[in-house]
This record gives structure tokens, C-alpha cells and sequence, in this order.
């Protein structure tokens, strides 16, 4: 058998401004990586920007949400037989050099799902107070939902093995892949870990999280998660 074949998923939102920083940085700092651009429904030159890189590229016609390009990302990687995924953010705000220290526990099998967090350690990094408190908000519900302390339930930064993709290319939350993923998988009993990393400001582009989406995210993630706890396991 070979090494474990990963692919790095890019979900971009009209990111034209911020992916090619990004990308330039993963061939620079994870040259060994293949990456794979998911358009999701982008208005600006995302698409062209990710070919003039280089870089696969699969566009949505219309926008879906974070879950959905994720989900378009996990069946691309399944079809073409690679081992783990890697959602890395479009914008800048996750490192690529974290990207080996993330895989490592997925790789050495002592997990399913690896996340990036900006908490499991002190990284300097501050988030406002409003989104400092949702994040202690939701990570209070999954711990009391899988008994498991996970302290950065919305990061972005991810490593999924390919068990976990055989399941998130069909079954997967269309918007925010955040708490109610986290319960179902460990529902499901795929194991969770975290891996310090440092994460940094968005510097250009729009986020997946827009006004609109950001004020309902509360609500929509608690009635979420509260489903997926009613749900039998599948």
C-alpha cells in the first residue's frame, strides 16, 4: 500500500480578491497537497483565478452555502480514491503549515475527524465578544450532547478520513457544517480530536457568513443540533 492520498477542498464565495494569496501560499508552504477549488456559485473571477493556478475547479451555478461546497468537494475526492480531505478556508485565515500537525492524528488513526482550533491552546488569537460567546455557547452543547470538550466548534480548519467523507458526500448540513455535524458524527461514533493551530484575519474577499446568515446562525444551529439529538443514530 502507498502513502494516504489527501486533497486539500478550497470552498470559495466570490474570493478573487484572496485566492491567489491562498493558493500561492499552499504551493509554497504544502507542495506535496493536492488542492481542488469548489466555485460556489461565485459572481467574480474565482473560477479563472483557481485555473490560472493551476488547481482543479468545480462551480456550482448558485451559491449553497459552506456545507454544500464541501459536500461537492468530499464526492471529487471519494470518486478519485483519496484517503482524507481538508477544509481549508479561501481567505487567508488558515495557515498552511498547520496542515501536517492537522493530518497527523487522522493519518495515525487515532481519529476520524481532526480540528483546527484556536483555543485548544493559547495562539493569541481573539475573536470579537459576540462570536467568543456563540463559540461557548455551541461548545457547551456539544459537550453535553457527545461528552466530549471540543473548544472551537465553528472552526474551518478540518481533516476528514475517508469513512467520514463516505457519509458527508450524501448526508451533510447545507450551510453551517458546525455543531450539528460535530454531534452527528460522534452520534454516529467517529472520533473527534483537536490539533492546536493559530488562525489570522481576513485581509480581502466576502465571507460564507454574510449579515443575513449571521443572525439567524444561533437559532438555525441550536434547532439543528437539537434535531440531530432527536435523530437515531445512522
Amino acid at each position: 500500500m502507498g502513502a494516504p492520498r489527501v486533497l486539500v477542498i478550497v470552498p470559495a464565495h466570490d474570493e478573487a480578491e484572496s485566492l491567489p494569496a491562498t493558493l500561492d501560499e499552499l504551493r509554497r508552504k504544502a507542495p506535496g497537497f493536492d488542492v481542488l477549488v469548489v466555485d460556489d456559485g461565485s459572481r467574480d473571477g474565482t473560477a479563472a483565478i483557481a485555473r490560472a493556478h493551476h488547481v482543479p475547479v468545480v462551480s456550482h451555478a448558485v451559491n449553497l452555502g459552506v456545507g454544500g461546497a464541501l459536500q461537492t468537494g468530499f464526492r471529487w475526492a471519494m470518486a478519485r480514491g483519496y484517503d482524507v480531505a481538508v477544509q481549508l478556508d479561501a481567505d487567508g485565515q488558515h495557515d498552511p503549515a498547520h496542515l501536517d500537525a492537522l493530518l497527523a492524528p487522522v493519518l495515525r488513526g487515532e481519529c476520524d475527524v481532526a480540528i483546527g482550533s484556536r483555543y485548544a491552546a493559547h495562539t493569541g488569537y481573539r475573536a470579537p465578544l459576540a462570536r467568543r460567546i456563540g463559540i461557548a455557547l455551541f461548545a457547551a452543547v456539544v459537550r453535553l450532547a457527545v461528552g466530549q470538550r471540543i473548544t472551537d466548534t465553528t472552526s474551518g480548519y478540518r481533516a476528514y478520513d475517508r469513512k467520514v467523507m463516505a457519509i458527508c458526500q450524501y448526508d451533510f448540513p447545507k450551510d453551517f457544517p458546525d455543531s450539528p455535524l460535530l454531534i452527528d458524527l460522534a452520534r454516529r461514533g467517529f472520533r473527534l480530536a483537536e490539533v492546536p493551530v493559530e488562525m489570522r484575519r481576513r485581509e480581502a474577499g466576502r465571507s460564507f457568513y454574510t449579515l443575513g446568515r449571521s443572525l439567524y446562525y444561533p437559532y438555525k444551529n441550536l434547532l439543528a443540533s437539537l434535531m440531530v439529538l432527536l435523530k437515531r443514530p445512522g
